[in-house]
């Protein structure tokens, strides 16, 4: 790890604090991230709200179930911005066999479930450690920050829910119509297929805008916690202050 190199500037940060720093990173990397990110994510999407034949539950689930590799785009073009490298889509592509397709059963099954899984993201992704290595890696980055990473992927679960049902309302409030919309009547007949379908394109509106900060949040996390194990604020200022 060239530290040196990195354009993130380290300093010793509170679990939570670190997160802010990931949203910022986020913000300031969006003309990468979002390309890249959309590219990959619309197609799928679109083959994920195409199942709605089959059932009705059945694109929300898979749109839920994908978000983990969609993540694996998303983390590539953040760890080159923290190096200050911009990201095309050319770059992406020559690297999907890494980004895509490495450990990719992992990813969509138990790692799925994993409360904390932006946080060690990073770890099976970018350390390149071995599968009989990795895992006293994770416990290690892990350390006493689970705690943090939890609160921090249930506030972003809170926050996508919430932005869900309120794009879903807005369609229904600004529907043309007289008088206020009779919300009783969305859930049973006809229209209870309608809401299912609002609700399944209202999901992946939310999750194309805000995935990005949720996967950049535990990326600035694991950076601040390899920090804290390896000293990387002290090595960067005292290479920043007497460079070769």
């Amino acid at each position: 790890m060239q530290v040196d190199a990195l354009a993130v500037r380290l300093r010793p940060r509170a679990p939570l604090e670190a997160a802010d720093l990931g949203a910022r990173l986020c913000r300031s990397s969006a003309r990468s991230v979002y390309p890249c990110y959309l590219v990959t994510a619309v197609p799928v999407m679109a083959l994920c709200l195409a199942t709605y034949e089959f059932a009705s539950w059945l694109p929300m689930l898979l749109l839920w179930w994908i978000k983990p590799w969609l993540d694996r785009t998303i983390l590539f073009v953040l760890a080159r911005s923290a190096f200050g490298q911009s990201t095309t889509l050319n770059d992406l592509w020559r690297a999907q066999g890494h980004v895509w397709w490495r450990q990719l059963l992992l990813t969509l099954t138990w790692r799925r479930l994993s409360p904390w899984r932006s946080f060690t993201q990073p770890v099976y992704q970018l350390e390149g450690h071995s599968l009989f290595k990795i895992r006293r890696r994770v416990l290690q980055i892990r350390g006493k920050r689970t705690g943090p990473a939890v609160l921090m992927t249930s506030a972003f679960s809170l926050a996508e829910t919430a932005l869900t049902i309120a794009v879903a309302s807005m369609v229904v409030w600004f529907a043309p119509g007289d008088g206020s919309p009779d919300f009783s009547a969305l859930f049973t007949g006809e229209e209870s297929s309608i809401v299912t379908i609002l609700f399944s394109l209202s999901y992946a509106a939310v999750v194309l805008f805000l995935e990005p900060f949720y996967v950049a949040a535990g990326f600035a996390m694991y950076l601040n916690r390899r920090a804290d194990l390896e000293a990387w604020d002290i090595e960067q200022e005292f290479r920043r202050a007497f460079p070769r």
